[in-house]
């Protein structure tokens, strides 16, 4: 099962300048309890970002520059990438950037938002989505160096 990992600031903000806008203790705490021995799929931008190897986690990278690297599944082929993961038992984290989510979004069952009470200056931002096509449940909220912001659960809805 697929599912998208992610944190958005009001407007969608995602990133700026291939970083994260915001480093909130209990979101990256929440990222790395959420992830944590399971595989993750990213682009090319979003692993160079990386501030080093994630561990516990397996690689799974879509890109069409990227060849080979040292314990990484490489995947140039969206389709290919989708076929085999869409429809196993574990559930599989989309972890960005923002090409990655916009091709999984319609393929994931959850969404996993740190939704951020706040706009920021930005030059990456998650998909639009319609909410109305999925469950939105709270799992926690938090307040840190004055920033409120929830962790959400969307759970896509049975058509």
């Amino acid at each position: 099962m697929i599912s998208i990992i992610a944190a958005v600031g009001k407007n969608l903000e995602l990133g700026k300048d291939n970083d994260l806008i915001w480093h909130l203790k209990e979101d990256l705490k929440n990222f790395k309890n959420m992830t944590l021995n399971k595989k993750i799929i990213m682009g090319t931008n979003t692993y160079h970002s990386l501030p080093g190897v994630l561990k516990n986690r397996e690689y799974i990278l879509l890109s069409r520059s990227l060849k080979q690297i040292k314990g990484v599944t490489i995947y140039s082929d969206f389709s290919k990438l989708l076929k085999d993961f869409e429809l196993i038992d574990e559930e599989v984290f989309v972890i960005g950037g923002a090409m990655i989510y916009k091709l999984f979004l319609p393929y994931a069952k959850r969404l996993y938002l740190t939704e951020i009470h706040m706009n920021a200056e930005a030059d990456t931002y998650f998909p639009q989505f319609n909410s109305k096509n999925y469950t939105r449940k709270v799992l926690n909220k938090f307040a840190e160096n004055g920033i409120h912001y929830e962790i959400v659960l969307y759970e896509k809805r049975s058509i």
